[in-house]
């Protein structure tokens, strides 16, 4: 299951939630003010290789 970020409409409170794909967002409360339907927003993420480096994708600048 994938781990989704979210952030309140009302206080702007952000957390994360570990759901299913299938899982419908509206039924999710905030953890500080209650409101109901936050706004799921798109994270990036990162892996280790196995020489340490950083696996998470870089847009070049300039680029289109």
């Amino acid at each position: 299951m994938p781990i989704y970020e979210y952030e309140c409409k009302k206080c702007g409170e952000r957390f994360e939630l570990l759901r299913s794909i299938k899982d419908n967002d509206n039924d999710i409360p905030c953890p500080k003010c209650g409101k109901e339907s936050p706004k799921r927003l798109l994270s990036s993420f990162g892996t280790t290789s196995s020489v340490g480096t950083s696996c998470a994708p870089t847009i070049a600048s300039g680029s289109t």
